[in-house]
């Protein structure tokens, strides 16, 4: 669609958002029940897609997006009227006997943008808080993964009116300037890349549209000397090497202590053998050639200890694990976000220290130890998006919680009713009675001073 017919479809939407439709808890209610309902209709087609852009197996499509994105919708579904409900709050002594609370509207025509790599579920799930808080959406999949953005676009036409949801295609670098600098957006929601993001941000702030932004970074995983061993390698080579890698809350590098790095070394490449190499079902595969190129850079930058075969016709790299790293390598520099893992060592705390805050605020910090008060320490004396104890990367499979990183691995939060919020604005409203009206509170003041100080303290 040329930038014209765009924005006068985004005109469009506007005006439909106006009549003020998406108020009602029936219209979101039944939004959500659609796009649900959707999913299940679609779901063999999404499986196709996704195996075609990322050679995800159903199990783990069903995990990590579709059946995701359904939890989700669930979750707003039994929470929706509680969310849409005024808020009451406390009302201070001097606009007694006033009332106080809050009305979350919505903000009105907003943009989503969503990555490659889980390309329904972090383009969907946002939908979910931007429909359940009453807005208007327009959805830019990723063009990285052409067959599920094709797919969700089918879907999307299918089940929605183009006046409250439409989905847009093409390349990100021209269709979203053209789309943000002709068009001004209630709020942008965008999942990738810092750098894109910080591209995003500079378009939102010319028009001072208030922006979510997830992105990635360098999260640390810390191995302490008393960690169950068997259960840390088991979970981390779960989640590292899930989807090959390219994952934003995947470790990016090891932390182990130098007392268990050998152990540790041994459990984890027995459970990467067990979960990804003897039987190559649960192997995804790398998005393009451009980053495979990339990884297989970062191979020449370190030591090899498990894994590191190459296959360059089919561009696929096995999981491994690489120690005796450079701290000025670019592997410790950029994030990974592919099959590789780095594996350093200390002995002290300040070197662990030392190192993240060379990648400082990333998206996720995960510990284990089986000291309580090392898990304390450790996760209140480093600033971080979120993450786990004795765990890694399943926070974000927790709708309580809300997910997002900080600095440079994001701005604001999402899922559960923190998606709700993210899409809603915050009106608050005190409602006075008339029927008391005392003299003291208009002028003249002169003379009241000590009665002010015995009310406003």
């Amino acid at each position: 669609m040329e930038p014209p017919l765009l924005v006068a479809h985004l005109d469009q939407m506007r005006q439909w958002h106006a009549t003020g439709a998406t108020t009602e808890y029936s219209w979101r209610k039944q939004q959500l029940t659609v796009l649900k309902s959707a999913l299940y209709s679609y779901e063999e087609r999404l499986y196709e897609a996704l195996y075609a852009d990322l050679k995800k197996n159903k199990e783990e499509a069903w995990i990590t997006e579709i059946g995701f994105t359904i939890a989700e919708i669930n979750f707003a579904l039994k929470h929706l009227q509680q969310w849409m409900a005024p808020q009451r709050v406390a009302t201070n002594v001097i606009n007694l006997p006033g009332k106080s609370y809050i009305l979350r509207e919505p903000m009105g025509v907003v943009l989503i943008i969503g990555p490659w790599n889980y390309p329904l579920q972090l383009l969907l799930a946002p939908l979910v808080g931007a429909l359940a808080a009453g807005n208007c959406v327009v959805l830019k999949p990723s063009e990285l993964a052409p067959d599920t953005a094709r797919v969700l676009q089918q879907m999307i036409e299918e089940v929605f009116q183009g006046q409250y949801v439409k989905v847009v295609q093409g390349a990100g670098s021209d269709v979203i300037p053209g789309m943000m600098n002709l068009f001004r957006f209630d709020h942008v929601f965008y999942t990738g890349s810092t750098q894109v993001g910080k591209l995003v941000y500079e378009m939102a702030a010319k028009q001072l549209v208030p922006v979510t932004l997830e992105l990635g970074g360098k999260s640390p995983c810390i191995i302490e000397r008393d960690a169950n061993i068997k259960v840390a390698a088991k979970r981390i080579a779960f989640i590292k090497f899930s989807n090959a890698g390219q994952m934003c809350v995947a470790p990016d590098y090891l932390l182990v202590h130098e007392d268990v790095k050998e152990a540790f070394i041994r459990e984890l490449s027995k459970r990467i053998h067990d979960y990804y190499v003897a039987d190559d079902y649960h192997s995804g595969k790398l998005i393009s050639a451009q980053a495979f190129d990339r990884l297989v850079l970062y191979l020449q930058e370190g030591e090899i200890i498990f894994g590191g075969k190459i296959n360059y016709e089919q561009k696929t790299i096995s999981p491994t694990l690489l120690q005796n790293i450079s701290p000025d390598a670019a592997i410790m520099k950029e994030e990974i976000f592919g099959p590789l893992l780095p594996v350093l060592t200390w002995t002290e705390e300040a070197e662990v220290y030392n190192t993240i805050q060379k990648n400082k605020n990333p998206l996720a910090l995960y510990v284990f130890t089986g000291s309580a008060a090392k898990a304390k320490r450790w996760t209140t004396t480093i600033p971080f998006g979120g993450g786990c104890i004795n765990n890694a990367g399943l926070h974000l499979t927790n709708h309580n919680l809300p997910f997002g990183g900080r600095g440079n691995s994001g701005i604001g939060a999402y899922h559960g009713k923190y998606s709700f919020h993210t899409f809603s604005h915050e009106k608050s409203i005190l409602k006075t009675p008339t029927w008391f009206d005392p003299s003291f509170k208009y002028p003249s003041f002169k003379g009241k001073l000590n009665l002010f100080k015995r009310f406003i303290k």
